[in-house]
């Protein structure tokens, strides 16, 4: 607690470390007297001043200490952006549910009721294109590599929100958090490496070690090629804020030294396991697809699909630009958490829906598509971050400006990478589900 200032000082001789003052000197009991009135100040002329501090004891623990600081009083719009979510997600489960519960039990028995009445009628909507549903997509590989990547994203936000939440990573060491990030990537390699592996192997692929050093190396290679430049930018301006040369040389060897071999340690176990068997048999012929509304074109489904999972987070995630940009702190992991759950379900949920209309309309090709299709909310997320730049930062400076547009751009690709992955295994699922539940000769 400030006690009380004091002015109108006065010392002997030259002023150094060791002087003291002649009107403030326990030693000889003299204490300056009537220093509450002002003093007068001339032309370069020494202004000497003190002030008494006295420390009380708190019954604040040492670990609540930061509470004062880190208090958020706008619980409301938390909440009001959980609600938000929510009724996203309702929406969504009524018609996932629709779809499961009445369209495709009605399908499923009039379906089955054909082959016992065998009746040589055509087949018409989505079992039409059972012998080509599973047929491998176009670049395989790169989407395999792309499923294990986001496998291992999964793994690490999952962990690190659980550890957060928990209170075992403290929002003020924003270094601690980012290093425990780091780390669970490393760590979570090998389970990037199984899933690629497992779905390499069900595409007929071969040449496991190629896919484990792609999937080891493709995103953090990006990643680490942006923030390379991005860095350099920074070491440019001599700026103090750059990553030093021995922490680059550790990331390095983190990856190469950890990471790799366990995407290569996975990818063996994964290729190992026998191979996803098909609930169908794939034709040898490719069937023709037809004309597609306009509306089932691909890149306007792939947008639609998009706007949703964005729409889940977009509140919660002001919160979090603002405190990585305007130096505030962000909290409230239990809002996060919760939040990045009804993400997970609300991009599953509309990947659902949007196959089940593609394969209605007799087009088979739903491995990418279900990829993209909750992926790109990442695109709206840069192009909200691209609108908070504008509306709420107050950067002028060049250098500045590229900084925050390269770490978004990392930001938005880590979000497509996790979120695409999520509606790819929603599909995954729901496809394999259908398509085993009819008989089909």
């Amino acid at each position: 607690i400030l006690k009380q200032c004091s002015i109108k000082h006065e010392y002997e001789g030259k002023w150094n470390e060791k002087s003291r003052l002649t009107t403030c000197d326990p030693h000889n009991k003299r204490t300056v007297v009537n220093s509450n009135t002002p003093q007068e100040v001339e032309a370069k002329k020494e202004i000497i001043f003190t002030y008494d501090v006295e420390y009380q004891e708190s019954d604040v623990k040492w670990a609540s200490r930061w509470d004062a600081y880190l208090l958020m009083n706008d619980d409301q719009i938390h909440w009001f952006s959980i609600v938000n979510s929510l009724m996203i997600v309702l929406f969504l489960s009524g018609m996932v549910a629709m779809i499961m519960l009445r369209t495709l039990y009605r399908d499923i028995s009039r379906y089955n009721e054909l082959e016992t009445q065998e009746e040589a009628q055509e087949e018409t909507g989505w079992k039409l294109v059972h012998g080509d549903v599973f047929r491998p997509p176009s670049n395989s590989d790169l989407l395999c590599v792309y499923v294990g990547t986001g496998v291992q994203f999964l793994g690490m936000v999952l962990v690190t929100m659980i550890f957060a939440v928990f209170g075992f990573l403290s929002p003020s060491n924003r270094g601690g958090l980012m290093t425990a990030m780091l780390l669970l990537w490393v760590f979570m390699g090998i389970f990037a490496g199984y899933a690629s592996a497992r779905l390499y192997k069900m595409f007929k692929g071969a040449e496991w070690k190629k896919l484990a050093f792609w999937t080891a190396c493709m995103f953090p290679g990006i990643v680490f090629a942006i923030f390379f430049v991005l860095n350099a930018i920074i070491w440019g301006q001599k700026s103090s804020g750059a990553v030093p040369f021995g922490t680059m040389f550790a990331l390095v060897l983190m990856w190469f030294g950890i990471s790799v071999p366990l995407v290569f340690v996975g990818g063996y176990v994964g290729f190992k396991k026998p191979a996803i068997e098909d609930p169908v048999r794939t034709n040898k012929i490719p069937r023709q697809i037809p004309e597609q509304a306009w509306y089932m074109n691909p890149t306007f489904s792939i947008l639609i699909g998009g706007i949703l999972p964005f729409g889940a987070v977009f509140i919660e995630l002001f919160f979090i630009l603002t405190s990585i940009w305007l130096n505030q702190f962000y909290y409230i992991f239990g809002f996060l958490f919760l939040v990045f759950i009804i993400l997970l379900i609300t991009c599953a949920e509309i990947t659902i829906v949007l196959c089940y209309f593609q394969l209605c309309s007799e087009d088979y090709l739903w491995w990418w598509r279900s990829y993209l299709t909750s992926g790109s909310s990442a695109l709206y997320l840069f192009l909200y971050a691209t609108f908070y730049f504008f509306t709420k930062l107050e950067i002028t400076k060049l250098v500045s400006g590229l900084l925050y547009f390269g770490y978004m751009l990392i930001a938005s690709y880590a979000f497509f990478v996790l979120t695409g992955t999520i509606g790819f295994y929603a599909c995954f699922w729901f496809t394999r589900l259908i398509y085993s539940s009819v008989k089909i000769d």
